[in-house]
């Protein structure tokens, strides 16, 4: 089932296109990954899912994306990021303890019983393999915790809000290999229960982690399929010369 659908959807920055025509379908419980040199326009395209260039002054969007069926346009925000969540390229924790980051949406929201904040807080560490490691730390301030755990847990505190669908843009960008490796892990286990899009500039990760693959170049949607088969026997040449490391 698709549930995420972006339909010609166009992007200006002022006279500046950064999105021309695209097109794609995003099934449920996957992980798509978006690759294509720097300012392709795939972060861009990342950003409209949940409206994040709404905040930036001269963008015109033309075209649509839908979530389950109904234009993102047309929710409010509010609704849409509690639907859509985003994880950054560097980790960006509340200067917080551990357990109020978690529970910051919730209360928010209105819930404010102890008892359900410590199960949402226990949910959500679990969820993300942080519980051991934090369970005794609760109340120490995130940005103690290292680069791994901060990014774990933004990826929980989102959690909390029980969206439907994760974006992720680059969010290994700031680890080191072991420490991206788990998050590679991570997001193969969260798939069950998330939709994940994710933008990489990293090749062999998209190849690792992903269902679905879109190549993007100057705002072009060139190429988008499984991941496999894009890999081993893209259908276009630019694809070909991208993977192959003919430019980019």
């Amino acid at each position: 089932m698709s549930v995420l659908v972006s339909k010609d959807l166009n992007l200006y920055y002022g006279n500046f296109q950064a999105l021309k025509s695209v097109s794609l379908s995003v099934n449920a419980n996957t992980v798509t990954a978006l690759i294509g040199p720097s300012g392709c326009g795939k972060s861009t395209l990342l950003r409209v899912f949940n409206r994040m260039n709404d905040l930036i002054q001269g963008v015109k969007i033309t075209g649509d994306v839908t979530s389950f069926g109904k234009s993102i346009f047309q929710m409010s925000v509010i609704e849409l990021r509690k639907r859509v969540g985003m994880v950054f390229q560097r980790p960006n924790p509340f200067p917080l303890s551990v357990f109020d980051n978690i529970a910051y949406a919730p209360r928010i929201h209105g819930n404010t019983r102890k008892a359900d904040l410590e199960k949402i807080v226990f949910e959500c560490l679990s969820s993300v393999d942080l519980w051991d490691d934090l369970k005794e730390k609760l109340k120490t301030n995130a940005l103690q915790l290292s680069g791994e755990q901060q990014q774990r847990l933004c990826i929980a505190r989102l959690m909390a809000v029980k969206p439907d669908i994760l974006l992720m843009d680059e969010p290994c960008s700031a680890l080191d290999p072991i420490a991206t490796a788990r998050i590679e892990d991570l997001m193969k286990g969260l798939k069950k229960n998330y939709t994940i899009v994710i933008v990489t500039h990293n090749m062999q990760q998209a190849a690792r982690v992903s269902d679905d693959c879109g190549f993007m170049l100057m705002g072009e949607l060139i190429e988008f399929g499984k991941t496999t088969q894009l890999f081993t026997a893209p259908s276009e040449k630019r694809t070909e010369d991208y993977i192959s490391g003919r430019f980019g």
